[in-house]
């Protein structure tokens, strides 16, 4: 196997784009064509698209050329397909074609009232038919939150449409992204299996044993619920307890209270456009959908159970860890184990970031991105 350990640190006198670039791939790749993010052109327009199959509609944005190679970007929980405007906008503008859905659930496109729909063999299907609606030219497919798990899934099942996967946040778990696959890789020194039975994942748990509670919890005033989400990270937080270890104990995300606090959206992170879209679009959906993709464990580790290559990846990964984040970072527990053991040319990039990297680490994200596809020479 071959693995990549990069890393980018926080207070760097430069750039931290052009950091990755100097020290994780060669000072040679600095420099790309003169194409620099927001100069090159004008700012390509998003442009909204619906497809329906006998399956499901998926809402898509497309921007760039429709010759361009192809970048598909799928969103987690709880976002839309907008928090890739700023990606979409710098990849579109220098040739690639970029398309970002709504998942089902999500946004404008489909809503089942079945958990069972929101298992991550449907959203792959209805990747795989959205994929061959653009024309089936292999594409590199790149997911944060439950996008990665969909992303490593699509990379799993269907490889000859995978050609190189992005994964931020949330490592590739070739058993599954199911919670029993979590609860091995925790840190018991931090999260004593007698006190944190479920470490930092006692929030997913919570979903399983009160999900109408954790529903109405959430929905009782939507927009302050996505503003005391979408928070930036913080660097003191790395390797103390997780606040999400103690949602059961707790009685719930806010506790007694029974809602989220009232507190300003960061328009640093969301456009406030697009935060507005956001809460438009959660209002119109609720929770419900989203909050459905943690009930599936049994079909997701059913489903890990049958792709090709018994779930070994050989296209190129690259993993955009976040530092400050306490689910899911892989310095803090084993959890990128199983991903170093199953893709063969593996990428691991650190990101000095919360959880809501994309939106919180824009420019950085898409120097690493692309500094990656140059070393691989996947444009």
């Amino acid at each position: 196997m071959t693995s990549r350990r990069n890393f980018i640190k926080a207070g760097a006198a430069v750039g931290a784009g052009l950091l990755v670039s100097k020290l994780s791939f060669g000072a040679n790749t600095a420099h790309h064509d003169n194409q620099t993010p927001y100069t090159f052109g004008k700012v390509p327009v998003l442009t909204s698209h619906l497809f329906t199959s006998k399956r499901i509609t998926t809402h898509y944005w497309e921007a760039g050329p429709s010759d361009g190679p192809l970048m598909i970007f799928l969103h987690g929980w709880p976002e839309i397909a907008l928090i890739w405007r700023a990606q979409m906008e710098t990849f579109a503008a220098e040739g690639w074609r970029c398309i970002a859905p709504d998942l089902r659930g999500y946004g404008d496109s489909s809503v089942p009232a079945a958990k069972e729909a929101y298992a991550i063999q449907e959203i792959v299907d209805d990747m795989a038919e959205l994929h061959a609606h653009l024309g089936g030219k292999a594409a590199i497919w790149v997911g944060h939150d439950w996008g990665s798990p969909v992303a490593g899934s699509i990379a799993a099942h269907y490889p000859k449409i995978s050609r190189g996967v992005v994964l931020i946040s949330v490592p590739y778990l070739p058993n599954g992204w199911a919670l029993p696959n979590l609860i091995p890789l925790l840190d018991r020194t931090l999260y004593p299996a007698d006190k944190y039975p479920d470490g930092q994942w006692d929030y997913w748990r919570f979903y399983l044993t009160h999900f109408d509670q954790a529903l109405s919890d959430m929905e009782v005033d939507i927009q302050a619920t996505l503003s005391s989400i979408y928070r930036k990270g913080i660097p003191a937080s790395v390797g103390k307890l997780s606040p999400s270890a103690e949602v059961t104990v707790n009685g719930g995300r806010y506790g007694a209270a029974h809602r989220a606090p009232a507190m300003d959206p960061d328009y640093t992170l969301w456009p406030q456009p697009d935060f507005d879209t956001l809460v438009t679009a959660f209002k119109k959906t609720g929770f419900r959908p989203c909050n459905s993709y943690y009930l599936n464990d049994e079909a997701n580790i059913a489903y890990a159970n049958t792709p090709v290559n018994k779930g070994k990846l050989s296209q190129p990964v690259l993993f955009v860890n976040d530092e400050y984040e306490p689910f899911s970072n892989i310095n803090l527990s084993r959890v990128g184990d199983p991903m170093r053991n199953a893709c063969s040319n593996l990428t691991i990039i650190d990101q000095p970031s919360g959880h809501w990297l994309p939106l919180e680490r824009k420019s950085e994200l898409t120097e690493t991105i692309r500094s990656w596809i140059k070393l691989n020479g996947l444009k």
